[in-house]
């Protein structure tokens, strides 16, 4: 509620638009839109949701790219106009604001850094090698990560380590690759503080000392270095043999096919795609510009230490997007467990690799056959997606 009030201020400040913002579940969006379709009475005029909400929505999307042409110079990236044609020729969105996922370090672990190694440019080994070293230093694991009941780390297999060792997310699951991104994660969690099964959030333990070092969504990692920025660094995640995966999470606006105000509702994404406007989003609710744009000074410390991260994870060679799942509806908490389930048996359980992911491949398969969806980044578009 907090969140949605500040925003409706920004909308107040910065768009020219008298502009109602409407918040609803992700279901009742789709229901919605594709209702009113349907019925060929469409009562809306502007929609705004995450790419996976929109994407499956695109044959009831106007296309934008007239709108795109006029934004060019705003400098949305190459990535990023090209997800918004969810997988046809035409745009059918326009880049609203963007999200990720990032590695907080309290400045005390960086005793334990090994020599040579840039935090800003850390691949899986050094981040290993680190949280080995660290743990030995300090006498008990100081990195953790956020594998609670709420945590999300299922999110850190799906758009950061898998990508990072296979290249993909769904298509490479049992592979060779795959089987070398788990051993890796058994050794990783080895030396992480055990309590991370109850770290639903990471800013909490990071703040208290318990854990130096997490990664964890920018939104669940700001009020760590709220009273003490200096103490602190937010950097990107580790790069692994296949690029450097991160999990980009972007919301866009589209134009519902034959809604109403067509002309004020282009009049509001174009003061949305506004760098101030855009600027403010990024200090009232931690969601980041899409467009290139000058950040300002004095932004909260730890926004302005995550904007930096953000930018250069995104910006950085062999930067890997990933998706979180595209198209899967109630279906999606299903394949994000099989993920979770992963972690619980290899990690947790110590068994076999190679089995556990045949089993898990199965019971993907199973759900991804019901749906017949195509694959999301960064695996390649395909008639149907599944396990290889």
């Amino acid at each position: 509620m907090e969140e949605k009030q500040r925003y409706e201020q920004v909308l107040k400040k910065f768009v020219r638009v008298p502009v109602a913002y409407n918040s609803v579940d992700p279901g009742v969006f789709a229901s919605t839109v594709k209702s009113q379709a349907a019925a060929g009475n469409i009562r809306t005029s502007l929609l705004g949701g995450l790419h996976g909400e929109l994407a499956p929505l695109a044959g009831s999307l106007e296309a934008v790219d007239s709108i795109l042409t006029d934004l060019s110079g705003r400098g949305f990236t190459k990535e990023m106009l090209e997800l918004t044609k969810a997988g046809g020729s035409a745009s059918k969105y326009v880049p609203w604001m963007q999200a990720t996922y990032v590695v907080a370090v309290n400045k005390k672990a960086l005793e334990w850094l090994p020599s040579g190694v840039d935090v800003n440019d850390l691949s899986y080994e050094d981040y290993l090698a680190w949280a080995k070293a660290a743990k030995q230093g300090a006498g008990r694991p100081v990195f953790g990560m956020p594998a609670g009941p709420k945590g999300l780390h299922h999110r850190f297999y799906q758009g950061f380590l898998l990508p990072s060792f296979t290249g993909g997310q769904i298509t490479t699951f049992r592979s060779p690759d795959a089987v070398a991104a788990w051993t890796y994660m058994q050794e990783l969690w080895d030396n992480m503080a055990p309590a991370s099964t109850n770290y639903d959030a990471m800013q909490e333990p990071l703040s208290r000392g318990e854990v130096l070092v997490a990664w964890d969504h920018v939104a669940r990692l700001v009020n760590a270095p709220a009273d003490n920025p200096d103490d602190w660094l937010m950097v990107p995640a580790p790069r692994g043999p296949k690029g450097r995966g991160y999990m980009l999470i972007i919301a866009g606006l589209a134009l519902p096919t034959g809604g109403r105000d067509r002309d004020l509702a282009e009049q509001v994404i174009r003061g949305l795609s506004e760098p101030l406007t855009q600027v403010e989003t990024l200090r009232q609710n931690a969601f980041f510009p899409v467009v290139q744009t000058e950040l300002p000074t004095d932004l909260a410390g730890a926004v302005a230490l995550e904007a930096a991260a953000v930018r250069r994870q995104q910006r950085s060679a062999g930067a890997l997007l990933a998706l979180p799942p595209v198209g899967l509806g109630t279906k999606e908490g299903e394949v994000s467990q099989v993920f979770k389930n992963c972690f619980q048996e290899i990690c947790l359980n110590n068994e076999g690799i190679q089995p556990v992911l045949d089993r898990q491949a199965t019971e993907l398969n199973t759900i991804l056959k019901t749906l017949n969806v195509p694959c999301w980044a960064p695996d390649p578009v395909s008639a149907k997606c599944e396990v290889a």
